[in-house]
């Protein structure tokens, strides 16, 4: 890997904690317990359920952002790239509105945020090759930092290195990730590593 140019992040559940129940959205939404929301929800014809759900999720995401605190080390990582002049961005599957609260509300500036209104979401990896093109990178410089399947898959599959953020126990798909990152205030070593093989 070449030395590092960009970063981009999963937002929820990687950066930042919201709480977010995804079982009781799928129960107030009357989902299939351990579907994907988004994808379930593509599939519900246009009409009143399907906008009694989208109300359902609204809420639940908004009462997430308003809620919403940094993991420990975020604040120091991303003072740390500022300095060091490495692009950052986001990439999540949250909404447009959510996304913007609560990144105004915890006083956090990204170089370019991507949500769900923005490109499909992920595991679909558009909007990380959207995010490389725009900053004219090739993605094998830019890692992406997810907590969740969906992120890994997507990274994988726009060529960039992969970081699972895992705080727990490490997941069966971290097998999917080229590195696991138990807290971020472990970020100087993975940034040691990143640089290592140059």
């Amino acid at each position: 890997m070449s030395r590092v140019r960009g970063m981009v992040f999963d937002l929820d559940g990687t950066l930042i904690d919201s709480a977010l129940d995804f079982d009781l959205i799928r129960q107030d939404m009357e989902l299939p317990r351990g579907r994907p929301i988004l994808e379930t929800l593509a599939e519900v014809p246009e009409g009143p359920a399907k906008v009694r759900m989208r109300t359902i999720l609204r809420e639940h995401e908004l009462a997430g952002a308003d809620r919403a605190t940094l993991f420990p080390g975020v604040a120091d990582m991303l003072s740390f790239l500022r300095e060091e002049k490495i692009p950052t961005a986001i990439l999540t599957r949250n909404s447009r509105e959510s996304t913007d609260r609560v990144l105004q509300r915890l006083g956090l500036l990204f170089d370019q945020v991507l949500t769900r209104d923005d490109a499909p979401p992920k595991p679909d990896p558009t909007g990380l090759i959207t995010i490389c093109q725009r900053w004219r990178l090739a993605p094998t410089v830019v890692p992406f930092f997810g907590d969740y399947r969906f992120d890994l898959e997507a990274g994988r599959a726009a060529g960039m290195p992969t970081v699972l953020y895992a705080p727990g126990e490490i997941p069966d798909y971290a097998t999917l990730a080229d590195h696991v990152l138990p807290c971020f205030t472990a970020f100087p070593t993975l940034w040691k590593q990143f640089h290592a093989l140059v």
